[in-house]
């Protein structure tokens, strides 16, 4: 069943409820440009807002969830433990500067940021303990291929609801995503148009001219349509309501197939394996 709606959700494996679209804020500067996206995004009909603590603009982000006047429970909000602070009780306190931040007395999501080594694992004990604690709705992880997670399962009490990789056309992550389904575990994308690398396809400029769209709302049509939670970034307000305009039509099977064979296992972001910070 693909969505309809920029408000319609899909269901975590907890049972709740969280919006297939969202709005994600990485490299949004803190102040008036973190704001002036939120709060426009929320007034366009945006409900999900992704950030995280190494992004720096949790109080922006904030303030605007808080003046748009949107009741707190229709909004889905996400943030991230950062690298530096992975480790159980490091964890806890991220978890609560970050509440701090953001103005909240509860989050939708709180997620992994990246697999520190030696770390992630008492990491996720913390996130179970907010879980258990009815401090967040879900927790998850960013960044794990299939033996992170394998690892983190092996002790883990509580499944994560969401793993949020790096997922575009040419990076379709098949293997990952079908041990993510096979687990309950759901797919969610980060850097959907390929940090803007992927707006100048020639094949998929053709397959959006047929429905009069953009390459940026084929390829997040793209994302729906594989069952995908998807955050596209923009600070633009035209940009953020054009995202959004992509519930009016439906690429066919054969303009998936020839999206889904672009695909070049290539990263734009860092590799799980091998990172550095």
């Amino acid at each position: 069943m693909t969505i309809a709606h920029l408000q319609d959700t899909v269901t975590l494996n907890n049972g709740v409820k969280m919006p297939q679209f969202g709005l994600g804020v990485w490299k949004v500067k803190e102040g008036d440009e973190a704001y002036n996206a939120v709060k426009h995004a929320i007034t366009h009909g945006y409900r999900a807002i992704d950030t995280a603590a190494a992004y720096k603009n949790e109080e922006s982000v904030g303030q605007a969830i808080k003046d748009s006047g949107v009741p707190r429970e229709e909004l889905f909000i996400t943030t991230k433990v950062w690298n530096s602070d992975q480790g159980y009780e490091s964890t806890l306190r991220a978890f609560d500067e970050s509440l701090s931040k953001l103005g909240l007395d509860y989050l939708d999501l709180y997620l992994i940021h990246w697999p520190v080594a030696g770390k992630y694992k008492d990491t996720w004990k913390a996130l179970e303990k907010l879980y258990v604690d009815g401090k967040v709705r879900a927790i998850g992880v960013c960044n794990f291929h299939i033996h992170h997670l394998e690892d983190l399962l092996a002790d883990a009490t509580v499944v994560p609801a969401v793993n949020q990789v790096e997922f575009h056309p040419q990076l379709s992550q098949e293997p990952l995503r079908a041990f993510c389904k096979a687990q309950g575990i759901l797919f969610e994308g980060w850097s959907p148009l390929g940090n803007g690398k992927l707006l100048d396809n020639t094949t998929i400029q053709v397959i959006a001219d047929k429905y009069n769209k953009s390459v940026a709302q084929v390829i997040l049509r793209w994302h729906i349509q594989q069952g995908a939670i998807t955050i596209p970034k923009s600070v633009t307000p035209s940009r953020i309501e054009e995202n959004a305009d992509i519930f009016d039509f439906e690429l066919t099977v054969m303009d998936m197939d020839t999206i889904n064979g672009l695909n070049k296992n290539e990263r734009f972001g860092a590799d799980p394996d091998n990172f550095n910070f």
